[in-house]
């Protein structure tokens, strides 16, 4: 029981995994370092993989709380790589150019129909690894070189075979657009590319165009690809017959990026938004009913014509309006008349005030003639 309980108990604590990359951009491995709870992000480490012990740079830690998962699948990290181990790393790598030209002549002298890229020693020297690329079809039998190539060295000598796309990341260089080549900056993994994508996209099938430095399509046709595919299913596809705006016209070319196609309607050419776009049967059905005459009534379809439920309440209106405009004007009539009878009287004689008033009356002005 104790041991169940102390399994459930590991079981239920948060582990933690590292992601370690041996390659500035390159892929990512993964490793158990729940014996480093303060590992972090940059860290260099010391790990056992299928080449040797290796030092790799951690890229990402996570959390998982299945420990037996992360126990059965992964690899653990040894140890924290000290500052001994970093200074005899640069040590040897100073030694990878002079490696790689050894291997060159030995190779130029055997004669083998390879290409030797890359020489790489391990952080502590104990072991070389060539990578080589091949142009053959057939597998080229590296033994002799190896052979030979030993001679040379005290470390246990390797050949790995790579691919176009790899030699193009290890080398380096400029692509056609002016840029760092994306394999070489930040991809880690390589994507399928298919000349599908190049077809979807609108691009030219000139080789020239699509292929990249190695050889192979260009990585980037990827990018857009997922877009372009979005965009295509919301819009009608070529020779189709479709309602807009300006008349009925037949799609001639389709533009996803600007979400809308161009449309032949007559002898122009007319780019119509996706938002503008009538199935054509819908839009013939619009146009025979804006061909029909009104009926009128409630069954008024252009406007002009007001039902007769609300025809009826106006036209009540309008017979009681003479009964109305009578009854007013003899209101008026009758309020003049009262006006008229009530309306005070003046005196000819001035008020008392004024006839006692001390000032003598002026003279009044005759007007001249």
């Amino acid at each position: 029981m104790t041991d169940e309980r102390q399994a459930q108990a590991d079981s239920a604590t948060p582990k933690h995994i590292a992601g370690v990359r041996f390659q500035p951009v390159g892929k990512v491995y993964h490793f158990d370092a729940s014996g480093h709870a303060d590992l972090r992000i940059g860290d260099h480490v010391i790990v056992e993989t299928a080449r040797g012990r290796q030092m790799g740079q951690v890229a990402s830690i996570e959390q998982v709380t299945d420990r037996r998962t992360v126990q059965d699948t992964l690899k653990p990290i040894e140890r924290v790589a000290s500052g001994r181990d970093l200074a005899v790393r640069r040590y040897w790598e100073g030694k990878e150019v002079e490696a790689l030209v050894i291997c060159r002549e030995a190779n130029k002298s055997i004669g083998l129909p390879i290409k030797i890229i890359r020489a790489e020693y391990s952080f502590d020297g104990a072991r070389l690894t060539f990578l080589y690329s091949s142009d053959s079809e057939e597998k080229v039998e590296t033994k002799d070189l190896k052979q030979e190539i030993s001679k040379s060295f005290r470390a246990r000598v390797d050949m790995k075979l790579v691919g176009p796309r790899d030699v193009a990341k290890l080398l380096g260089g400029f692509g056609a657009c002016g840029e760092v080549r994306c394999c070489s900056r930040f991809l880690t993994e390589f994507s399928p590319v298919s000349i599908k994508m190049a077809k979807e996209q609108g691009i030219s099938l000139n080789p020239q165009e699509i292929t990249g430095m190695c050889g192979r399509l260009r990585c980037c046709l990827v990018y857009e690809y997922e877009q372009y595919v979005l965009a295509r299913k919301a819009l009608p596809a070529r020779n189709k017959e479709i309602g807009t705006p300006q008349g009925k016209g037949t799609v001639v070319e389709i533009v996803p990026l600007k979400d809308s196609v161009v449309v032949q309607i007559g002898e122009q050419q007319t780019l119509v938004h996706r938002d503008q776009i009538v199935p054509v049967e819908e839009w013939e059905a619009l146009q025979k009913r804006a061909a029909e005459p009104c009926r009128g009534g409630p069954e008024c379809t252009c406007g002009l014509h007001k039902p007769e439920a609300q025809a009826q309440p106006e036209e009540g209106k309008t017979s009681a309006s003479p009964a109305s405009s009578a009854a007013e004007k003899s209101q008026r009539a009758a309020h003049r008349r009262h006006r008229r009878e009530h309306r005070p009287t003046h005196s000819a004689n001035p008020p008392s005030s004024q006839a006692t008033d001390d000032k003598p009356a002026s003279p009044r002005k005759q007007r001249p003639r």
